[in-house]
C-alpha cells in the first residue's frame, strides 16, 4: 500500500475512535446526537480536510474548512430546542460542532494535538457534569411557607 493511503487510513480510524469515544457519551446521555451520529460527523469532517488538502494546495483549502464550519453549525442548530420554556440540546450542538474541528484536525494531520484535545473534551463531558450539580446546588434558592391555621378546635 502507499504511504499516503495507509496514513489516511490511520486518520479515518482515529476519526471513529475520537468520535466513538465522544458519542460514546452522549449516547450515555440518551441525546439525539448519539455515537453513530458522532462518529460520522468526524469522519466526514476528516474525509473533507484530506480531500480539500489533496485537490488544491492553494485558497480551496480554506473555503472547504469555511464550509464545514458553517454546515456544521446549520446542523447544530437543529439540535438546539424549546421545551417547556427552556433552551435545550446547547451540549449536543456543542459536542456537533466540536466534533467536526477534531474531525478537521485528524484530517490536517494534528493527530497529537487532537489527541490531547479530545481527553480535555472527555473530561469537560464526563467530569464538570458533577461539578455542574454542586454548582447547582450551591446557588439553589428554597422558599418555605409556614401557615398557622387560627381555627379553634372544638373539645370534648
Amino acid at each position: 500500500m502507499e504511504p499516503i493511503l495507509v496514513e489516511n487510513v490511520i486518520k479515518v480510524g482515529m476519526a471513529v475512535l475520537i468520535g466513538g469515544l465522544v458519542g460514546a457519551e452522549r449516547e450515555f446521555q440518551d441525546k439525539a446526537a448519539g455515537f453513530r451520529t458522532i462518529i460520522l460527523i468526524t469522519v466526514g469532517s476528516t474525509l473533507f480536510t484530506i480531500f480539500s488538502l489533496s485537490m488544491d494546495p492553494g485558497f480551496t483549502q480554506t473555503r472547504i474548512a469555511a464550509n464545514i464550519v458553517t454546515g456544521i453549525g446549520f446542523l447544530g442548530a437543529g439540535a438546539i430546542v424549546r421545551e417547556h420554556g427552556r433552551i435545550g440540546g446547547l451540549t449536543t450542538a456543542a459536542t456537533i460542532w466540536l466534533s467536526a474541528a477534531l474531525g478537521m484536525g485528524i484530517g490536517a494531520g494534528e493527530l497529537v494535538f487532537v489527541s490531547i484535545s479530545s481527553i480535555v473534551v472527555l473530561v469537560v463531558l464526563f467530569v464538570f457534569p458533577y461539578i455542574e450539580r454542586r454548582i447547582d446546588r450551591i446557588r439553589e434558592a428554597r422558599s418555605y411557607r409556614i401557615v398557622i391555621s387560627s381555627a379553634s378546635t372544638q373539645g370534648a
